[in-house]
């Protein structure tokens, strides 16, 4: 059997798409040797690192009714949207615990990815490097414009979506030669370019790389499913994305509205299932 990947696209609370995909995947015990994510993907891998069903739904839609969860408040009085101390903290070693001993002997690898402010360019984390894996994932996830900078080993970092939103080229640079990609956008979706040039300049202006890469996002996104569909073409990648076109944001806080996404994901990736486990195999 060839050496597979499992990419996971972010996209903030437009991942519990992904978690319904990865809790079905789990209850059917397809686990692969290797996982990159960035944001909300990488955030799913966790759990599926460490095989904890169930642990990313209740960690997202089951916590989202918490006023601290995601409250433009936060942002004006502190710095952020997303109360990343709950989030990447307290939810994951208090309410929600997170089985880290299951993932650091997990045999499957994980990597997380974020941007490097100071150079614009992906910085990714393997399992190994990740010595406080809470902040790693946490600057994965930390948003441009609604959560501050995180320092890790002196490098200024944010949301890996910035640089690499589709982490497929990492899969394939680590020596994959088949890809799982679970995407949080439907076929045909692609991003456009931002109009807040003089806003990223402005709040960002000792970064000149990071403005250059928030503002080539879309192109570098739009080339990377470019990149997908040819390869999905070639057959080898095998992508799983929703099939209709998606209308819940970055920072939704509609349960109904999530729990309905996420029933999509489980629903989805049980339709593909038989069709990923023979492609898998030949």
């Amino acid at each position: 059997m060839c050496k597979v990947g499992l990419v996971l696209e972010g996209g903030g609370m437009r991942g519990v798409y992904t978690t319904g995909v990865l809790d079905y995947f789990m209850e059917q015990n397809l686990y692969v040797p290797y996982v990159v994510g960035v944001s909300a993907g990488a955030c799913n891998a966790l759990s599926y690192v460490s095989k904890q069903i169930g642990r990313s739904k209740k960690s997202t839609i089951g916590s989202i009714d918490d006023p601290r969860y995601i409250n433009y408040k936060n942002l004006f009085q502190h710095g952020y949207l997303l109360h990343m101390d709950l989030i990447f903290d307290e939810i994951p070693n208090q309410t929600i615990p997170f089985d880290y001993d299951a993932f650091y002997n997990s045999e499957m690898e994980c990597v997380i990815g974020t941007t490097n402010c100071r150079t614009g360019k992906p910085m990714y984390f393997h399992k190994k490097d990740c010595k406080d894996l809470m902040m790693v994932c946490r600057a994965s996830s930390s948003l441009p414009f609604f959560s501050p900078i995180v320092d890790i080993d002196d490098e200024p970092l944010l949301d890996g979506g910035i640089a690499d939103s589709i982490p497929i080229k990492k899969s394939i640079q680590d020596g994959n030669e088949k890809h799982i990609v679970v995407l949080t956008r439907n076929k045909g979706y692609r991003k456009n370019p931002t109009r807040m040039r003089r806003l990223i300049k402005k709040v960002y202006p000792q970064f000149p790389n990071l403005q250059e890469a928030i503002i080539n996002r879309y192109q570098v996104y739009n080339e990377t499913i470019d990149l997908v569909e040819q390869l999905e073409n070639e057959n080898k990648v095998f992508v799983i994305r929703p099939t209709q076109p998606v209308k819940i944001g970055r920072v939704e806080k509609n349960v109904e509205k999530l729990t309905e996404f996420y029933n999509c994901g489980y629903e989805d990736a049980k339709f593909d299932f038989k069709n990923l486990k023979e492609w898998i195999v030949h």
